[in-house]
């Protein structure tokens, strides 16, 4: 596997494309925080670290729409590649759907949204878009 994250978010992409409610990813520290932030905001209904496996695994409860059963992460996009990195600063921070969704930014301060790293004046590797 080449590239973690976009494994990862091919995972949860799948998964509620076919109206799984968990999903089972292996896990590593960029993993779980991208978890913690889709959690945060609304994305996901829950996640765990499940251990006794040779490696842990994050363990995700999709979210969907209680009457239409519509998946709750209508677009995952990765942004940055390890073949082409997107870099941003603060003043160039792009903007998800018009402010609705969300830019996750890997930056010195650690992995944040668009708007949290607007608030602490810092730019970094714009790693994917949800919406």
């Amino acid at each position: 596997m080449t590239d973690p994250i976009a494994d990862f978010l091919t995972r949860i992409r799948n998964a509620s494309a076919v109206g799984h409610k968990t999903v089972e990813i292996p896990a590593s520290k960029m993993k779980l925080e991208l978890a913690r932030i889709l959690h945060e905001k609304g994305y996901i209904l829950a996640y765990k670290v499940v251990e006794g496996t040779p490696s842990n695994s994050i363990k995700i409860a999709l979210k969907y729409h209680p009457e239409t059963k519509r998946p709750a992460i209508k677009k995952l996009q990765r942004v940055s590649t390890p073949g082409l990195r997107q870099y941003t600063d603060v003043e160039n921070m792009p903007r998800v759907l018009n402010g609705l969704g969300i830019a996750v930014i890997s930056t010195s301060k650690g992995i944040m949204t668009d708007k949290e790293a607007k608030v602490q004046n810092v730019g970094g590797e714009v790693i994917c878009y949800v919406y």
